[in-house]
């Protein structure tokens, strides 16, 4: 609700800027210039400056077209119709959509004017100039929305650092309640959340290019994916072998120790070490610890997939900034 509000605010502040400014330079069919501004405003700044440029090259055809048709043919609603018929192919053949019925509507003005000189095409290009330039500034005043997003951020390592706690506790009561993977909807729900906050953020700046929130989602949803790997690993795991608790301390530790600021370096050492040390283990005795801790050690396997992820993130030039 308050983004419906915020941008009906917007788009009506573009409209009567538009139309007041047109009416103070005593420009005729001034309300057109609104028009024009609502028809201009997009969801990012991005978008309405590709769409403005867009316009303004078939506002220019519009006006050729419009000119010696009206100029050889007459100034009659039949030659409108002409004129309608040939500026839709050529917005058609350049992917002017948008500018059809924008354009249209200024054209339209010659009609009543009955002739096309400096003076009248001045009228339409100051109408359309105002309403696109108004429908660009107010575009301008959206910031990036960093709170909204550091916050999105924030509640998808919280869900990621929640997952591998109750990892930890699995692998040493096979009986753990509630262990269905439903975590990973909530999971994926705020990852999805938070590359959509992304996008608007990039779409919404003019000049820098700032993509680190994005490559920190995606990041993020890679180490979703071997999460899921990892969680099928401790799901089937229906005793507590030896090594267990070795495992179960070091997922505790790492969830206490997910932050994005940590590159992982030294779990990735102590990852190495406690692999090693399991090595020197004693075979398993039966069946069911064979296959437990054969899961156990797959998901070390996914584990260390799952920091390296974090650690070649963070080497990569401008994303431990």
């Amino acid at each position: 609700m308050k983004k419906l509000l915020l941008n009906t605010l917007k788009i009506s502040a573009a409209a009567v800027l538009s139309v007041l400014s047109a009416q103070v330079l005593n420009l005729q069919f001034p309300v057109s210039a609104g028009i024009v501004a609502i028809l201009s405003v997009q969801p990012t700044k991005k978008e309405t400056l590709r769409t403005a440029s867009a316009r303004l090259f078939a506002f220019m055809a519009a006006l050729l077209i419009s000119s010696l048709l009206f100029n050889l043919l007459g100034f009659t609603v039949q030659v409108f119709f002409l004129y309608l018929a040939l500026f839709i192919l050529v917005c058609q053949w350049r992917g002017w959509i948008s500018a059809m019925a924008m354009d249209s509507v200024l054209i339209s003005h010659f009609l009543t004017f009955g002739k096309t000189g400096p003076t009248e095409i001045l009228n339409e290009a100051l109408l359309f100039a105002l309403g696109v330039g108004f429908g660009m500034l107010v575009n301008i005043f959206l910031h990036k929305k960093t709170d909204c997003i550091e916050t999105l951020k924030e509640r998808t390592d919280e869900l990621i650092r929640l997952t591998l706690h109750r990892m930890s506790l699995r692998i040493l009561d096979p009986n753990f309640p509630d262990y269905d993977g439903n975590c990973f909807s909530t999971l994926k729900e705020s990852l999805y959340d938070a590359r959509k906050q992304a996008e608007e953020n990039f779409n919404n700046q003019f000049s820098r290019r700032d993509t680190f929130d994005g490559r920190y989602v995606a990041m993020r949803e890679m180490q979703t994916g071997i999460l899921e790997e990892m969680f099928k690993c401790v799901k089937n795991i229906s005793t507590v072998p030896c090594t267990a608790s070795t495992v179960a301390d070091f997922l505790e530790k790492t969830s206490r120790e997910y932050r994005r600021d940590n590159d992982a370096g030294s779990l990735i050492r102590e990852l190495g070490e406690i692999r090693l040390k399991m090595k020197e283990i004693p075979l398993p005795q039966d069946r069911n610890e064979f296959e437990d801790r054969a899961y156990l050690f797959m998901l070390l396997e996914r584990l260390q997939e799952f920091l390296n992820i974090k650690n070649a993130f963070m080497k990569t030039p401008g994303n431990a900034d």
